[in-house]
């Protein structure tokens, strides 16, 4: 199921909220998978407005690996050992996109400059946790796509 995050957002708002914040620290971790079935991950910097969006150089390891295999998962950067902010992650499938029309909004919503070469994924989310500590105890939350 192909959720774009203005979905998840209204179906989810506090978990929204959460990983819009958590995302804002500009740089997040993308896994994908290799052609082998081996993991890789890659520091990439997310954009959010009504989709989860990625720029990247169109001669990526991580471009060919969503190209091959859209699964994916998006984990925020974690602030310290003990958790710091809380982290936060989603997973779902990627979406190459080159309508200019889709491009302007996503540089529209990115907090930096893409460069005209950069190619654009568009994120589905399928499953988004977050996971905060209070006095030393863990609060999760979960949401998953409804079929």
């Amino acid at each position: 199921m192909m959720t774009p995050w203005k979905t998840f957002e209204q179906q989810a708002p506090e978990l929204a909220a959460f990983g819009k914040d958590r995302f804002a620290s500009e740089v997040a971790y993308l896994g994908t998978i290799r052609a082998d079935g081996s993991p890789r991950v890659h520091p990439v910097t997310p954009i959010l407005g009504e989709q989860l969006y990625l720029f990247m150089e169109p001669t990526s390891p991580k471009g060919n690996d969503l190209r091959r295999d859209p699964r994916y998962t998006l984990h925020c950067s974690v602030e310290n050992s003990s958790g710091g902010g809380g982290e936060f992650y989603v997973r779902g499938r990627a979406a190459f996109n080159d309508d200019p029309a889709v491009r302007a909004l996503a540089v529209q919503a990115s907090s930096y400059a893409p460069q005209d070469q950069y190619i654009l994924f568009i994120l589905s989310v399928e499953f988004a946790f977050m996971n905060t500590y209070v006095d030393g105890t863990a609060n999760v939350r979960r949401w998953s796509a409804r079929s």
